[in-house]
């Protein structure tokens, strides 16, 4: 009934048939290829990527140990981990009329001389509050705060809401201006 192929073309003809059949059909795939009941609470599209996986693996075989241990380590974190930047990483940020630049050095960031562990340190120094390092230096975006209920706020030509009672006039809006630039 089902044959397994390590031929690429078979293979990727017999996940394309995976997309015809019913949840039925697909649940009755799985006890041939898994040998035990799926779960019930399986979706038929979970059932299909399951199912092909399994073709892939038996034709062309499994992931090897380092990828394993990295797709374990993304399932446990539930986010993905952070990739470090090349060294000799360039960061700049305008703040408050001064330009600030951040070189990702072999041992964390060096700025005005000194070498810092993380940008959350260096983003500290330079505003003198506490302040997420990469939302700083405009790596992470920033978490949009939902409106009030109950205020009027005032819709500024800029796009920017002013609170009830203050001026349009008595507002600074001070933009970021972060980049990052890599070396050659």
């Amino acid at each position: 009934m089902w044959r397994y192929s390590k031929d690429p073309a078979r293979v990727a003809a017999e996940i394309a048939h995976l997309r015809s059949l019913a949840t039925d059909t697909l649940r009755r795939y799985w006890r041939v290829i898994f040998g035990r009941t799926p779960p019930e609470d399986f979706s038929r599209g979970l059932l299909r990527r399951t199912i092909a996986c399994r073709l892939q693996e038996r034709a062309f075989g499994r992931l090897n140990r380092e990828s394993l241990r990295f797709l374990d380590r993304l399932a446990r974190q539930g986010s993905p981990p952070r990739r470090p930047f090349k060294l000799g990483t360039v960061l700049v940020r305008d703040y408050q009329g001064e330009r600030h630049t951040v070189t990702v050095a072999p041992d964390g960031f060096e700025w005005q001389g000194r070498i810092y562990r993380s940008l959350s340190a260096i983003a500290r120094a330079i505003t003198g509050t506490v302040w997420n390092g990469p939302r700083f230096f405009a790596l992470r975006p920033t978490k949009a705060r939902p409106a009030r209920r109950n205020t009027k706020a005032v819709r500024m030509a800029n796009g920017s809401l002013s609170a009830p009672g203050v001026s349009s006039e008595a507002l600074v809006t001070e933009p970021n201006h972060g980049s990052c630039e890599n070396p050659p």
